[in-house]
Order: C-alpha cells, then sequence, then structure tokens
C-alpha cells in the first residue's frame, strides 16, 4: 500500500462519531486534493484533513477568487451510500469557477473526488433521519501578487462533515430592507464565498433581534424577494407553492429545483415568480398564504414560524409544517432509498464510471 494510503486507511481506523452530531462542526479526519497547474489538472489523491499552505497575497485571499458547493452522500438500506443530483452541484460549480476566472473541475476528477472520499467514510454516514455526510467542493486561486489579476494555479478540495440537519426547529426570519446581499450581474447567481461574507452584519443584527436568518430583498428596486442568507424561500399561497424567480442575483438551488418538481408529481401546483414582499405580507394577513418555509441542502427543508421587520412587527403564520413536512419527507425518502425514485435523482458512489457519466449528463 502506498504510503498516504497507509496514512489515511491509519487515520480512519482511530476515528470515531461523536455521541451528538451537530451541522457542519465535525470535520472528517480526510479530504481530496488536486492541484491545477501549467495549465492543468494534476491527479488527485486523499490526504490527511489538514490546513493548507496559502500565501498571504494569494489572489484567494487578495481578491476573493474562491468557490464552493454544499451537496450530501447518505446511505440507503443494503447498498453503498449514494449522491443526490450531483450533476446539479458540479454545473454550479462550474458556472462559479467560470464567473470568477478559475478553471473548472472537470467531471472525471469531481465524481473521483466524491466517489474516494464517501466511500471511504461510508462507515462514518450517520444514519438517523435527515444526517448525512455533508459535502463541500472548495477550490481557491494560489498565486500571489497584488496586481488585479486572478491566478494560474489552483487548489480543489472535497472536505467532508458528518452532519445532523442545519435547523430542527422552525426559524423566524426579518425582512432586510437596509442592506442587499448581491447585485444583478454580480456574483449572487454562483455559489463564492464574497456573497455569505456580505450577509454577515446583516444576519448578525437580525439574531440580536431575535430572528434567525435575515430575508434579502432584490437588488434594483428593494421591494421583491430573493432568499435567506441560506437557503432559498417559498411560501403556500392559496394551496399552491410559490418561489422567488431567478434573477441572476440569488442561487440556482438544489433544493429548491428538487421540490418544486417533486411538488407537481404531488399533484401540488408550483410556480416560480417575482414575488413583492409587500404584497406577501398581505397574503398572510387575509390568510391566503398559510405558510413559508426554507430549503437548502444543509437545512433540507426548514418549517418558518413568523416573519418580522427590525421595527418589531411581526405577522405570524397559520401553518408551520404542513406542506412543508409532506415535502421533506418526499424528499427524504428518495435520498435515504426508502422509496422508488421516480426522476433518476439519485446514484451510488461507488461505481466511479457510473458517477462520472451521471455527473456529465
Amino acid at each position: 500500500m502506498p504510503a498516504a494510503e497507509s496514512e489515511v486507511a491509519g487515520i480512519l481506523a482511530g476515528y470515531r462519531l461523536p455521541a451528538k452530531i451537530p451541522f457542519g462542526a465535525e470535520l472528517a479526519p480526510i479530504m481530496f486534493r488536486a492541484d491545477y497547474r501549467g495549465g492543468k489538472w494534476h491527479a488527485g489523491a486523499l490526504v490527511p484533513f489538514a490546513d493548507v499552505p496559502i500565501n498571504p497575497a494569494s489572489t484567494a485571499l487578495q481578491f476573493g477568487q474562491q468557490a464552493f458547493e454544499g451537496m450530501k452522500a447518505y446511505v440507503k438500506a443494503e447498498s453503498s451510500p449514494v449522491l443526490f443530483r450531483p450533476n446539479l452541484n458540479w454545473r454550479r460549480f462550474a458556472r462559479s469557477a467560470e464567473r470568477l476566472k478559475m478553471p473548472v473541475v472537470p467531471a472525471k476528477l469531481f465524481a473521483e473526488a466524491l466517489s474516494s472520499v464517501v466511500i471511504s467514510l461510508a462507515d462514518f454516514i450517520p444514519v438517523e433521519r435527515g444526517q448525512s455526510l455533508y459535502l463541500r467542493p472548495t477550490m481557491f486561486g494560489l498565486d500571489p501578487h497584488f496586481a488585479v489579476k486572478g491566478s494560474d494555479r489552483f487548489v480543489f478540495l472535497l472536505i467532508a462533515s458528518p452532519s445532523d440537519a442545519y435547523y430542527s426547529s422552525p426559524i423566524r426570519i426579518m425582512i432586510e430592507r437596509e442592506n442587499f446581499r448581491a447585485a444583478r450581474g454580480g456574483t449572487g447567481d454562483v455559489k463564492v464565498g464574497g456573497n455569505y461574507a456580505a450577509s454577515l452584519k446583516a444576519n448578525e443584527n437580525c439574531v440580536a433581534l431575535g430572528f434567525d436568518q435575515s430575508l434579502w430583498l432584490d437588488p434594483t428596486a428593494g421591494k421583491n424577494i430573493e432568499e435567506l442568507s441560506a437557503m432559498n424561500f417559498m411560501a403556500v399561497i392559496d394551496g399552491e407553492l410559490h418561489t422567488p424567480a431567478l434573477s441572476g442575483s440569488l442561487l440556482e438551488g438544489v433544493t429548491r429545483d428538487s421540490l418544486m418538481k417533486l411538488a407537481n408529481h404531488l399533484g401540488i401546483e408550483s410556480t416560480a415568480r417575482v414575488m413583492p414582499v409587500d404584497e406577501l405580507v398581505k397574503d398572510i394577513e387575509s390568510g391566503r398564504c398559510s405558510e413559508l418555509f426554507a430549503c437548502g441542502t444543509g437545512a433540507i427543508v426548514a418549517p418558518i414560524s413568523a416573519i418580522g421587520e427590525a421595527s418589531g412587527r411581526e405577522w405570524r403564520l397559520q401553518h408551520i409544517g404542513v406542506m412543508s413536512s409532506e415535502l421533506k419527507d418526499e424528499l427524504l425518502d428518495i435520498q435515504e432509498g426508502k422509496t422508488a425514485d421516480p426522476f433518476g435523482w439519485v446514484v451510488g458512489a461507488a461505481d466511479l464510471k457510473a458517477l462520472a457519466k451521471f455527473i456529465k449528463r
């Protein structure tokens, strides 16, 4: 066995999951690394999880030349672990890379990273309802310089975290009317660190006021709902599912797309449209809007119990976790292999060739 493989095997032999599994705080002891230099990607490999040396003048730190993804692997009854729609994550990761002038990670290399990490950590994927192995593909520039230009060297990492769902209880959200997270034509529709850094101050403020997350409005008029800081947004109005239309400044979520398709499959009308926030408030007051919830890979589905303003005004919802719980259960049943997958969304992690083909489709 090569030295690196022997080291990884030894690390895994001594690894144990904690008794209480949080979201995103328990970092697996191995990761996958591949480097881009000389105009091409070089062979990647599993390595021990560790700090990555980086020059303080690197483009990643100086200019934010960095992108990442969030996805999950699940334990499926009587089979190897599975991945959920990894093709969508690869496409979005590629869009993020291109937007920040970084090389696209080839589908084959992306599949190799997923397969090797997930299969190596198969015994450490938690199995309780809603738990999973959270996966974070990450790429950033390495070249050190102060000229405003991109790097020629990059590192691609796949790190993992045995995790529970992001939220275990209904959340309260606050309409953010002062700050804006992203601009149309900027990077709001790709998954890069700067989008999240731009949300931190407002999120800290809303938490201080007793809320859990900010609800962002469009950066042009400041009137239409976009998304939450870490999740997409959905409303049940007149028994139908509504979500903000993609605008170029909000993220095209994998869970968002999956829930809309799943709702239609279950006979629930779903629509993506412009959603003025003041119109939504009126719909809550009249009873037309009975339920709100957020969705994302980390949270899966998070029911919303109330929506409010910084002034202290607040609107509570008639229903909490009615349609959202139904959709969450249906989605988890597919992801965890408890029911048939009518959409062909789930793919095994062990068959590298099949996984690479799935990712490219």
